[in-house]
């Protein structure tokens, strides 16, 4: 995407298309208004100002009509595929005032609240995906119908810096009740889970289900039945009082665990959860407005809209040769059978679809890789996440063998043994004599070098980096490595694949660590850098809470496994010297297979460091001068990431900033409302300190300081 500060582009105008339609059994005419940009479904329904302008006028219109009898009911509903995908972020991130974006708060009340006032009963008919200010359209409506094949309903606004400011946050906890108001739009935003059709109404967020083929058949005739009086939908009383505050203080509770104050959105929304069991509609509407001004002209929410849009961009990655010369890949060779090999091994055959062979050293190994595959196949099928005939497919489409020859009818190869480059070189000198001329040879290298691994091939243009993310049906990115002498069509191929695969890839130069463990690597190596020195590890395991991290260091050096963190630590301090520290008190805890967190207190809050790993480190105690206090093991940390994103660009290992960005978002899970990592830096003043110059330029995350 750009990175220059230009006003946001020209708003697609989404508009209201009224029609009447007669209601069967003679219960009048009802007013059936379709949200419509007049693009075709690649391209969702989105609001802006201009488009709830129209909704307003439409709206207007409709009321008076039916003050005067003309009309029994109104209902609203989308182009094919969308309800609509909620409100037009680049207008609001391209707001200059808290004034103009008091306005976008008031004007979306003003439209909506039509919905809850119209003077003869309302309906959505939900017949495609409703995120956001598309789903509250539904939720100031009296009733809500939803399609069986709608994908997403949700308010994602917490992940994106927002609050739902258009009814959102006082029409859920009164519609479903306060704790379930919680997962609406506290925890599943912060999860990225919208619900599914049947789980929205399953928990009341829809009045009626129907089948897709005769979705608008089924809502009218329901609609009939509800204003004749034939269908009656109850309505939950209030929760008490007591239920309702203890459900907002323990909400509380846990946004001060997970989150720590690192960012507005989830506090300002909790607060609004809170009040909305006594506040009037108006005083609601209000506060909503309120608050959505203050979220909008914050840094977090500018940041989040940044890394929302480079997580979904949808073009072709930078650094990616033309896609057509990429090669057809009909069967894929797998080298290893362990817990990795395996993972790829059911991605492969479930997303390419065609023949996989998983090979290993002896049967039992194969086994243990194929016995994966078959329990997590019938763990899908039997949680309805994948049908029967799909995961029969899958099984018989994956093959185990200990005999290496029968990689010579693959077309594309990946490697998948441990990270010892001896091993991986020796891995590719025995399967050059086997494979076509034409097979691509990949490796899922995590640090090592791709050019060393191909460096004694007859045909190291073949072999390109394919590095994956453990849990591998779960990440999200891959870093396609260009080595030295790689190809274009073979690493055309790589995104080809990886596009196939549903991954979102990046293209990286052949640098250690190439860009996800290279800097989260150099961070926990700060941290325990910091324990040697004498810092207590309780205030190290605290020191990173401002960036709004998923878990704290010590939690994810569990997650990754000690040992494998401090081989990586070991072979990035080789190659790159020693900005990354060496630590014999992670040595210890690793040749001793020691413990470093304890258990989590309850589920959904990180596990914290075990503050018995402190006889590891240093002197063995906390104190002395080298102690750090959590600002400035921070300051450590940021100093030392903005140092290395300096030298990475330097490099060439991306081609620019914001690829870094999308490595640390979906391979580090590092949060949306600091943009990534560079903009964060930016905003803190790290950039400009310790490399002369921001990394972005002023108003492409961040509130523009001329407006600020």
């Amino acid at each position: 995407m750009s990175t220059q500060t230009t006003a946001p582009r020209a708003e697609r105008v989404t508009h209201s298309l009224v029609r009447d339609v007669e209601l069967p059994d003679g219960a009048g005419t009802l007013a059936l208004l379709t949200l419509d940009n007049g693009l075709d479904h690649t391209k969702p329904t989105t609001l802006g100002p201009g488009g709830i302008a129209e909704l307003t006028a439409a709206l207007t219109v409709l009321q008076a009509r039916a003050a005067r009898g003309e009309i029994a009911a109104v209902a609203v509903t989308g182009k094919p595929y969308f309800l609509a995908a909620g409100a037009d972020l680049t207008q609001v991130a391209g707001v200059r005032t808290r004034d103009e974006a008091l306005e976008l708060g008031r004007g979306g009340h003003a439209a909506y609240r039509l919905l809850g006032e119209m003077g003869v009963p309302t309906f959505a008919y939900v017949n495609g995906l409703a995120l956001g200010g598309g789903l509250e359209v539904a939720l100031n409506c009296d009733y809500r119908t939803v399609a069986t094949d709608a994908p997403a309903l949700a308010l994602p606004e917490v992940g994106l810096g927002l609050v739902p400011g258009w009814g959102g946050a006082y029409l859920v906890p009164r519609l479903v009740g306060i704790e379930k108001a919680m997962d609406v739009i506290l925890t599943r935003p912060s999860a990225n889970k919208p619900f599914k059709a049947k789980e929205a109404f399953e928990i009341g967020l829809a009045d009626a289900l129907f089948e897709a083929p005769d979705f608008l058949e089924s809502s009218i005739r329901w609609t009939a039945d509800v204003v004749r009086g034939t269908t009656v939908v109850e309505r939950r009383e209030l929760d008490p009082a007591p239920v309702w505050d203890a459900v907002v203080a323990g909400a509380r509770k846990q946004l001060d665990a997970v989150v720590h104050g690192s960012r507005p959105a989830p506090y300002r929304a909790l607060d609004l959860l809170a009040a909305a069991r006594t506040a009037t509609k108006d005083e609601a509407f209000a506060a909503e407005d309120e608050a959505l001004a203050d979220l909008i002209m914050s840094d977090e929410m500018r940041a989040s809209v940044y890394a929302f849009q480079l997580v979904s961009h949808g073009k072709r990655p930078a650094g990616a040769p033309d896609p057509k010369l990429a090669r057809p890949v009909t069967s894929v060779g797998i080298v290893g059978a362990g817990l990795m090999a395996a993972q790829l091994a059911l991605l492969f055959a479930q997303r390419l679809g065609v023949p996989v062979t998983m090979r290993d050293l002896d049967a039992e190994r194969v086994q243990h890789g194929l016995d994966y595959v078959r329990t997590t196949v019938e763990k899908l099928v039997s949680t309805g996440r994948m049908t029967k005939d799909v995961g029969a497919k899958v099984l018989s489409s994956v093959h185990g063998t200990t005999d290496i020859t029968e990689f010579s009818r693959c077309d594309f190869v990946i490697e998948a043994v441990t990270e010892v480059l001896g091993l991986k070189k020796k891995v590719f000198a025995e399967l050059e004599g086997i494979i076509g001329a034409d097979t691509i040879l990949a490796t899922n290298t995590s640090a090592l070098s791709v050019t060393e691994m191909a460096a004694d091939l007859a045909h190291p243009e073949r072999v390109v980096g394919l590095h994956f993310f453990n849990p591998v049906a779960q990440m999200p990115l891959v870093e396609v490595v260009r080595a030295e002498k790689t190809s274009d069509e073979a690493l055309a191929t790589a995104f080809a694949v990886s596009k196939a695969l549903r991954k979102t890839a990046v293209g990286v130069a052949d640098r250690p660590g190439f860009v996800v463990n290279r800097l989260l690597v150099l961070l926990l190596g700060k941290i325990v850098e910091a324990v040697e020195n004498g810092t207590s590890v309780e205030v190290a395991d605290r020191a990173l809470r401002p960036l709004g991290l998923p878990m704290g260091p010590f939690a994810l050096f569990d997650l990754v496994g000690p040992a494998v963190g401090l081989h990586v630590l070991t072979s990035l301090r080789e190659d790159l010297g020693d900005r990354f520290p060496s630590s014999p008190g992670l040595e210890k805890l690793v040749a001793e297979g020691t413990k470093v967190v304890l258990p989590a207190p309850a589920r959904g809050i990180p596990a914290s460091v075990d503050p018995a790993i402190q006889a590891y480190f240093g002197t063995g105690e906390a104190g002395g001068p080298g102690a750090l206090d959590e600002a400035g093991v921070l300051d450590q940390v940021l100093t030392a990431l903005t140092t290395e994103i300096g030298h990475m660009l330097d490099e060439g290992v991306v081609q620019g900033p914001e690829q870094i960005d999308l490595c640390m978002i979906l391979g580090a899970g590092w949060p949306f409302h600091d943009g990534g990592i560079t903009p964060y830096l930016d905003r803190t003043g790290y950039t400009e300190k310790v490399l002369g110059r921001r990394l972005l330029p002023d108003g492409v995350a961040n509130v523009p300081a001329q407006v600020a």
